[in-house]
């Protein structure tokens, strides 16, 4: 519209980078329908770098993307994460060193529109990319709780973010309480994260990606008669040896 307005009045070549942004981010809209769901399209790479020509490609929308996250920052009143168990961290995406837990956890980035800060991430790091209000598949769900588990066995704090710590970042944490023993299912999982962080906000793609997971999950889940994931974990490493 605006091009077409800017092209009407003279301005054709002004017009032109406006022109470039609607198709980018028609393309990003097209990319992340639920029946598509591409989010390889940015082109983020495994270590949460964005390759140059993903940059100069999708700019306008990477750059949109950032600048909406710091303006809704500054007018949240909200956390940028909270601990919902000892040592296990949600939130949203750290762009800065005090929106970043303590004690160096290793991160689970959950976005495929943000870059990862190399400075946080030392513990170890794990990208499985999702567009926002969309859901990771069950089976990166399932990576990411293993990855988790072996991590809190060794006593590493895990810190797993998505743009605002609302929607993806939380279907991944209600895996990963379940496969702790912190709960006995998803759902309890959701209402123990959201007695601690009111905002969140999993939708429905989310809650049928975890009902899938807790369905074919390869995850024991801690009970009574059972040993807990990172027991598992232990015990198969030191079989290893």
């Amino acid at each position: 519209m605006i091009f077409v307005l800017m092209k009407s009045n003279g301005f054709t070549i002004l017009a032109i980078p406006f022109l470039y942004a609607s198709l980018v981010f028609l393309l990003v809209s097209i990319a992340s329908n639920p029946h598509i769901n591409l989010p390889m399209l940015l082109g983020k790479n495994t270590d949460g770098s964005f390759p140059i020509w993903s940059i100069v490609m999708f700019g306008p929308f990477l750059f949109f993307v950032r600048m909406f996250s710091t303006l809704r920052r500054l007018l949240s009143h909200e956390e940028p994460f909270t601990e919902i168990c000892e040592g296990v961290y949600v939130g949203g995406w750290p762009c800065s060193l005090d929106k970043f837990p303590p004690k160096n956890p290793a991160v689970i980035d959950c976005t495929c529109e943000f870059p990862r800060n190399s400075e946080f991430t030392r513990s170890g790091y794990l990208c499985i990319p999702t567009w926002d209000t969309r859901s990771p598949q069950p089976s990166e769900i399932e990576s990411a709780v293993k990855w988790a588990c072996r991590k809190r066995a060794l006593g590493v704090p895990v810190f797993i973010h998505c743009a605002y710590g609302h929607g993806r970042s939380v279907a991944v944490m209600c895996a990963l309480l379940v496969a702790l023993g912190a709960v006995d299912n998803w759902k309890d999982a959701e209402k123990m994260i959201q007695e601690k962080r009111p905002y969140i906000r999993m939708n429905s793609l989310h809650r049928k990606a975890l009902g899938e997971w807790a369905q074919h999950r390869l995850s024991p889940m801690k009970r009574k008669n059972e040993s807990d994931v990172s027991s598992v974990i232990m015990s198969n490493s030191l079989g290893r040896k």
